[in-house]
């Protein structure tokens, strides 16, 4: 089984946020720019939370509020749930599932890494799976 740090290792640890006292406007437009649906929330270098598209629409458009008058601190997830780099991709799935959110940063002894997404670990998973099913097959045929 892949670890989370195996899993950010393969897909690189950028790490795009922003801060609590910035717009909405300007986070949802730079989640637009980097074709991501949330961010990191940083406040003085240390995680604050998480801003995702989710936060956005309930927050601030079915709210009526403005988004260019609408700070990220006010709307934004916190505090943030995070995973450590040694646990496994089901581990992730099953803290995703369970707090029903979408990305995940990643901690290891207070240092942010990075962030997994959903996608990112239903990969992994399925790709183990089909592994275990053609062993499976193997051994069965001989």
């Amino acid at each position: 089984m892949q670890t989370i740090r195996q899993i950010l290792q393969n897909k690189g640890g950028s790490i795009w946020s922003v801060t609590p006292n910035e717009t909405v406007y300007d986070a949802v437009r730079k989640m637009a720019e980097k074709g991501i649906g949330a961010l990191l929330v940083l406040d003085d270098g240390e995680l604050h939370g998480m801003m995702s598209e989710r936060d956005y629409a309930r927050k601030v458009i079915l709210e009526g509020k403005a988004s260019r008058d609408t700070l990220v601190g006010t709307i934004c997830s916190s505090p943030a749930i995070t995973i450590s780099p040694g646990a496994s991709a089901q581990e992730g799935l099953a803290l995703m599932t369970n707090k029903r959110f979408r990305h995940l940063p990643v901690v290891d002894e207070g240092e942010l890494l990075g962030v997994v997404s959903i996608g990112d670990l239903v990969d992994v998973v399925l790709g183990e799976q089909q592994e275990m099913i053609e062993q499976l097959e193997r051994y069965v045929s001989g």
